[in-house]
This record gives C-alpha cells, sequence and structure tokens, in this order.
C-alpha cells in the first residue's frame, strides 16, 4: 500500500469516530501520533549510533511498547491508557534545559494537544495504519514528506485554518532567491506549519551541506515562533520529518508579545523568511510594545516593523505582503519609509490574486530587501498566470516553475548577483526619489501594460440603449408575426 493510500485510509477510520469532528481535529489527532512515531524511530537510530543516548520519552510511553504490537492493548483499556497516562505525563514532562535535551519538544508538542477519538477499537486501527511508515527508510521519508504537506493542504477545510499555509512554489522560491547557508540565523517569527523552514532546510542540503559538521551548523543557526497550539504541532512534527534531531528551536509562543526594545544586538539574525498574519488584529495591548509611531493591531505591520529591527547589518528578508501594505497610509507609510531608509527594499514580486486560493482571493507581494544600506531604487517584477488558464486554483495550483523567468531575470544577464537587470514586459523599476513623491505608496503598476481602452462612457451608454431599443423593436416584430399566424 502506498503512502498516500495509507493516509487517507487513516482517515477514512476516524471519519466513523464520533469524537473527531472536522478535519481541524481529524489533523490535530494525526499529527501527535505521526509525532510519537517518528521520535520513536529516530531514537532507534540514535540508540545505535550514540552509546549515552537515552529516549526524552519514559519507556512504558514510547511507542513501541504500547503501539507497535498489533495485538496490543484495545477498547476501553487502550483509552484508559491515552487519557490517564499517556497525556498527563506527556503535558508534564519537564525538560533539563540543557541544549538538545527532546523533553521540551514533547512537553511543547502535548502542551496543548488532545486525543479526541472515542473509540478504543478505532484508535487501534488508526495505529496499526501508522505502524506501516518506517520513517527511518528514507524513501519512505521523503514520499510521507509529500503526503504531509497534503495534509497541510488540507487545511482549508478547517475553519481559518487556511491562515497559516503559504503554497509550497512560494516558500520555495523565496529559499531559492535569499540563497541562506549553513550558519546564518535564518528565523521565521510566525512559522505557521513550517514551509519557509522545510524549503530552506532543502536548499542548503541540495547546494552546501557537504559534511556532518555542515549539517549540525545549519540545524543550529535556525529559529522559529508560532503562537497557535496546531501549527505549532504540525511545525515540530514537520521539522522531525526533515530529520530535524531537536526542533526545540520552534518556540510556542507569540513574537509580538514580546517588547520591541527588548530585543538585543545578540537576537539579530542574517535571515528572515516568513508570511506574517495579514487581515487579523493582534489582541489588546500587543501593540504598546511598539514605539509609538509604529503602534497598530494589524499583524503584518507589527511584524515588519520588528523585522526590521531584527536583521543584522547586511542581512537580508523575503516577506509575503498583501496589496494593502503597499498602498495603505498612516501607520503603514511611517513604516515603508523606515523600510527604505534603513533597508535595501531592492525587488517585489507582485503576485496574481488567485495564488493563495482557496484561502483568499487576494493580491499579495514578495517583498526582498537587505539591511544596512538605504533603497535607491526598486525592481518590480509582475507573475503572471501562465498561458491558457485564467487564475490558479487547487487542482491548478502555482508551481515553482512557474517563477523560473523570474528566477532567470534576477541576476541578470551574468546570473550573479542582481546586476544587469533588464526592464521588460513584466519588470520595471522605481527610485527611491518616485517612491518618497508618492508619499511612500508602493503599490505601482506595470507601466508596460497597456490598459484596454473601453471608450467613452456617454458613447457607450447612448450606444447600449440603442440597443436595447433595436432588440425591443424585434420582439414587436416577432409577437406581430406571432400573432398573425395564429389568427389564420
Amino acid at each position: 500500500m502506498s503512502v498516500r493510500t495509507l493516509v487517507k485510509s487513516i482517515q477514512d477510520i476516524m471519519r466513523q469516530d464520533t469524537g473527531v469532528d472536522g478535519d481541524a481535529q481529524r489533523i490535530s489527532q494525526l499529527c501527535w501520533l505521526f509525532f510519537l512515531k517518528i521520535i520513536d524511530d529516530q531514537d532507534k537510530e540514535l540508540e545505535l549510533l550514540r552509546d549515552d543516548y537515552r529516549s526524552p520519552i519514559p519507556a512504558k510511553l514510547q511507542w513501541r511498547n504500547w503501539a507497535a504490537d498489533p495485538e496490543g492493548i484495545t477498547g476501553e483499556e487502550l483509552q484508559a491508557f491515552i487519557n490517564n497516562e499517556l497525556f498527563p505525563t506527556l503535558k508534564n514532562l519537564t525538560a533539563s534545559g540543557q541544549p538538545g535535551d527532546r523533553r521540551r519538544v514533547v512537553h511543547d508538542v502535548f502542551e496543548d494537544a488532545y486525543h479526541y477519538m472515542k473509540s478504543g477499537h478505532l484508535m487501534r486501527q488508526v495505529i496499526n495504519k501508522i505502524n506501516g511508515i518506517d520513517f527511518n527508510n528514507l524513501s519512505e521519508r521523503q514520499h510521507f514528506g509529500d503526503i504531509y504537506e497534503q495534509i497541510l493542504n488540507d487545511l482549508q477545510s478547517a475553519g481559518n485554518a487556511g491562515e497559516y499555509y503559504t503554497p509550497r512554489a512560494v516558500t520555495a522560491f523565496m529559499a531559492q532567491q535569499i540563497d541562506p547557508h549553513p550558519g546564518e540565523t535564518l528565523f521565521d517569527p510566525a512559522c505557521g506549519t513550517g514551509g519557509f523552514l522545510s524549503c530552506a532546510l532543502r536548499h542548503m542540503r541540495d547546494h552546501y551541506v557537504k559534511r556532518p559538521e555542515d549539517e549540525a551548523t545549519m540545524q543550529n543557526a535556525l529559529r522559529a515562533v508560532e503562537k497557535k497550539p496546531l501549527p505549532h504541532m504540525l511545525c515540530v512534527t514537520n521539522m522531525l520529518l526533515h530529520g530535524i534531531e531537536d526542533p526545540s528551536f520552534v518556540r510556542h509562543d507569540n513574537t509580538l508579545a514580546r517588547p520591541y526594545i527588548s530585543w538585543t544586538k545578540s537576537e539579530y539574525v542574517d535571515i528572515v523568511l516568513t508570511n506574517p498574519p495579514f487581515g487579523g488584529r493582534e489582541e489588546d495591548g500587543i501593540e504598546a510594545n511598539f514605539p509609538q509611531r509604529y503602534r497598530t493591531r494589524e499583524t503584518a505591520d507589527l511584524f515588519l516593523a520588528l523585522i526590521i529591527r531584527l536583521l543584522k547589518p547586511g542581512g537580508r528578508a523575503a516577506v509575503v505582503l498583501p496589496d494593502g501594505s503597499l498602498f495603505g497610509e498612516g501607520v503603514k507609510t511611517r513604516l515603508k519609509e523606515h523600510l527604505m531608509e534603513e533597508c535595501n527594499l531592492h525587488t517585489i514580486v507582485r503576485l496574481p490574486n488567485s495564488v493563495f486560493r482557496p484561502y483568499a482571493s487576494i493580491g499579495t507581494n514578495l517583498l526582498f530587501f537587505e539591511k544596512g544600506t538605504p533603497t535607491t531604487e526598486t525592481w518590480y517584477w509582475e507573475h503572471q498566470v501562465p498561458e491558457g488558464q485564467k487564475a490558479y486554483s487547487m487542482t491548478r495550483p502555482i508551481r515553482l516553475e512557474h517563477l523560473d523567468d523570474c528566477a532567470q531575470w534576477w541576476g541578470g544577464p551574468d546570473g550573479k548577483g542582481r546586476e544587469g537587470r533588464e526592464e521588460g514586459p513584466r519588470a520595471w523599476k522605481v527610485t527611491a526619489e518616485e517612491i518618497k513623491a508618492r508619499n511612500y505608496n508602493l503599490d505601482i503598476k506595470n507601466p508596460h501594460t497597456v490598459e484596454e481602452d473601453h471608450g467613452d462612457p456617454e458613447e457607450l451608454l447612448e450606444d447600449l440603449n440603442n440597443a436595447e431599443a433595436e432588440i425591443q423593436a424585434i420582439r414587436d416584430q416577432l409577437k406581430s408575426i406571432l400573432g398573425e399566424a395564429l389568427t389564420r
């Protein structure tokens, strides 16, 4: 049975259980089960590699000792074990505080986890299905990684869950253009399910990780925060799945809840890759953590202010922002002025409204900037839906190859840096002086696009009236012909 078929069969079993209500609960239940199986498979591997390794999970609660036997505990006995022993113990697991102590990871995952299923017999069926996946088998793990991302993609039916899912083509493109290296501190302050992290890991492993020391250096430089329980759990599991031994760097917290001025130079980072939540409002009092000139309850604005602060000199960022952030005024204007004074906002990639469907039909933009030198000019690239396709959709989503033309244009003719870029049907540049004259309105349309001339409105209205009159005359004529025919 393929992993895709296996995961589908697990979801079908869960649908029979009266305790699981909807996709969000089903995914949450799947996630902590996968987490325990993945970490147990990793434990087995680490026990072979290290003589002093000890699992973060007490022996009785390890997957191998209560779940691995297909004829093991089931029914009410299984439910009692999960509710009375497994969850209470793992929720209250205390970490030593030492680097690499995976007990903190286990505690953080189970802190807000729940066991929704009511039937111990259905639960045993689910567990037995999960036992069919060997997470130490590299090809199986990689294949499951694709399935896992499909599970994340399914989140749009789980209420507002879609707010923390970014299309993988977008995250992969941003990681590709930012080009992180092992040892550079990489931070996602609103990491959701870990899409940017996983794409950055894949990019570094494909290009720069050659030795075990490179892998260790890369893993030690990752930073992430997620405030919501379900995406945090999904992110931690995602990191384990991507071979991260200690994903405790994924903190369950609200990045914005910390005072802006409390972030010190020792915490500044080389790279920020993120899609901060937008369109939402932060809870009362959060804005008071920020300087007066940046205070707002708009989440995306607060994140942008913080990202500018957290970048080291020479640090670089790629951030997803909605159209509203580009043309907005007030706090948004002050933020854009601050961004262009502190950073080189060198590129804005404009995406069509359909990229984030079905979650939202809103225009979005990818902002690329570097800390340390003010902006002198900003290049724009307009991404267009492939020819023959009206819009992106769930069945025909954006793919990384759709952004290849932008990647090829990015470095200019020599393909290095950003030298030699040329204007064209998709690309144009605007000077900082022009942007300042526009009161920092960055919502600049493609000047190479010729707007269709629909004609003079008064003439169009007259043509419409004439057409309607002509149609009415034809109707009257038809009625007359039919009337004569019926009287014969």
